[in-house]
């Protein structure tokens, strides 16, 4: 056996409770090297009791490893080790102390411990996400109801963007668009921010406690929330936490002052008269973004205003999360503290993280409950926009991002294939609808919660910002409206079948341009089989890990063990 691969440690992810009795264990081997794998526990306080003896499932398989796990039920209190069998006949003993030919003896030290679980170490994200599908609104480009509040030299709807152009977007226009939302079928929005600034996206805060005039006032975000909640819609507001606007009280009260400010603590001064060019005198977003300052959320007072925003919001227009920006930017400490404070307001309010790298650090369930899953976006990206990679490879990327959290984390995560920050999927996608509608399969039947940008349901299009941030498409005869059902379709599944939202992840095939996998719940199952390929591909059926459950696809086209699957083709069997 291959020692070197051989990974568990007594903590997320490789184990973790799922309540106050069951704890989820899960082993790493290398691929191909094992061939069973059992796991020996008991009672850590059982001082003369016997271990007993539970075999581990082979989950997850990739390019480089294999994953096998299972479920152990006891009192809180756990202490056990792994028993591995390789193919070959070779046995080994893995403990937390390393590895023995022989059986380790019966005593306290040197196995692995979960010395106990509590009720605060069991993360449950809120209720209502196991049945979510986001839908993410940039309100200066969704839809202007209203005209009377628009800002000076508005740029006639439709218009090819710019970094400074405004549109006229704002709360009215997305009240007015409630029933559309409604029929797509989504049932949570995320806008992005909504507070005073003098720029287009709203990044740079000027007041956090004042709705943007242009967008509307606190009774018309009022009114959204509340025609949003009578719809079955929650909705999901952007705190810019890491930064502020360069107008924003404090900092130009900094700018007046200087040292003798009682605010100057709340920044990062390097040289003060402030500087914003060449570079600015003070830490700033991206080292560079003079107009964004950064908050020290170190200091006490900083970390008083800015969980006091948090609340407010949540009290006074009944909002449903957070959505956390620049989030792997501000400490841990700090998010705890906003964990608490927004948990506080309302149980059930979402906190999701901008984090586009692995962003396990916090997801360990003291601080968020989901992020902005890039990791996600990057592999669809590669694998079916523009086919970069192999089927094998897309499994090895989603395989490592499924293993790095708790499985309760990987249902609520927010999985996008586009954003405000990123180019439009159709666009990487060159056009290609049919590419883009092979990645929709897998997003709407993959572990986690579907993620739409505004737009990408009738076909919009764009390159980097500010060219992804187009004014929706409201004239019908400019919408995709194949794409638009082709949503509608997938959401309609989602929501009718539990073992999408709630169900175990199993890859089947995984060779070319062809990706196969298995969702089950409590006794049933959905397969889904894709072929990424603009040709015919060929399945050789003794290849595939699901053979079985592949061949109860009747629709496929069959030859001895031979499959044949249509162009840019997906299968969905229950």
């Amino acid at each position: 056996m291959i020692k070197e691969a051989i990974f568990h440690k007594s903590d997320i992810p490789f184990a973790y409770p799922l309540n106050e009795n069951q704890l989820k264990i899960v082993l790493r081997t290398a691929v191909f090297d094992v061939d069973r794998v059992y796991v020996l526990y008991k009672d850590r306080y059982d001082w003369l009791g016997k271990f007993k003896i539970k075999p581990m499932v082979l989950a997850h398989t990739n390019e480089l490893f294999d994953y096998y796990e299972t479920t152990l039920e006891l009192n809180k209190k756990f202490v056990y080790f792994f028993y591995l069998v390789a193919e070959g006949g070779e046995k080994l003993y893995y403990t937390e102390a390393g590895f023995y030919k022989k059986r380790p003896e019966n005593q306290f030290w040197g196995f692995f411990h979960y010395p106990y679980i509590g009720e605060k170490d069991v993360f449950f994200a809120p209720e209502w996400t196991s049945d979510c599908m986001v839908y993410q609104i940039f309100p200066e480009r969704f839809n202007n109801g209203d005209k009377s509040n628009d800002p000076e030299n508005v740029k006639p709807w439709g218009e090819k963007p710019t970094a400074d152009s405004f549109f006229g977007g704002d709360l009215q226009g997305i009240i007015d668009k409630i029933d559309y939302l409604k029929d797509l079928g989504i049932n949570a929005i995320y806008l992005t921010p909504i507070f005073l600034s003098h720029s287009t996206h709203k990044y740079d805060t000027t007041d956090y406690y004042t709705i943007d005039p242009h967008f509307g006032d606190t009774q018309k975000a009022r009114e959204l929330v509340q025609k949003c909640h009578d719809n079955g819609i929650k909705v999901i507001f952007d705190a810019v936490f890491n930064h502020c606007g360069y107008d924003f009280f404090a900092f130009q009260d900094v700018i007046k002052n200087g040292k003798k400010s009682k605010y100057w603590d709340w920044f990062n001064i390097y040289e003060w008269p402030i500087k914003t060019h060449p570079k600015p005198s003070y830490e700033a977003f991206a080292d560079t973004v003079w107009r964004m300052p950064k908050l020290m959320t170190k200091n006490p007072e900083v970390q008083k205003y800015l969980l006091e925003v948090a609340e407010y919001w949540i009290k006074e227009v009944d909002i449903d999360g957070w959505r956390l920006d620049v989030a792997n930017e501000i400490d841990h400490h700090f998010w705890r503290k906003f964990r608490e404070v927004v948990k506080a307001a309302k149980p059930e309010a979402i906190i999701v993280g901008e984090v586009w790298h692995d962003a396990s650090p916090w997801l360990r369930g003291d601080q968020f409950d989901s992020v902005m899953n890039y990791p996600f976006r990057n592999a669809v990206v590669d694998f079916f926009a523009k086919r970069k990679i192999s089927a094998s490879r897309f499994n090895t990327m989603i395989t490592e991002q499924l293993m790095r959290h708790m499985d309760s984390v990987n249902r609520v995560m927010f999985n996008l294939i586009g954003s405000h920050d990123t180019e439009r999927f159709l666009t990487l996608a060159n056009g290609m609808v049919a590419r883009m509608k092979l990645a929709l399969v897998f997003q709407f039947t993959f572990v986690g919660i579907p993620y739409i940008y505004y737009g990408d349901e009738v076909g919009m299009v764009g390159d980097y910002d500010p060219d992804c941030r187009r004014c929706m498409i409201w004239e019908e005869e400019k919408q995709n409206k194949s794409i638009f059902n082709f949503y509608k379709k997938l959401i309609s599944i989602r929501r009718e079948n539990e073992e999408l939202k709630y169900g175990s992840f199993c890859t089947l095939y995984a060779i070319g341009r062809v990706f196969a996998f298995k969702r089950e719940y409590k006794g049933k199952s959905i397969i889904v089989l894709l072929n990424n390929s603009s040709k015919q591909e060929v399945i050789f059926l003794n290849e595939a890990e699901g053979k079985e459950d592949i061949l109860k696809m009747k629709e496929l086209k069959r030859s001895g063990n031979l499959l044949y699957l249509q162009p840019n083709s997906a299968y969905i069997l229950k």
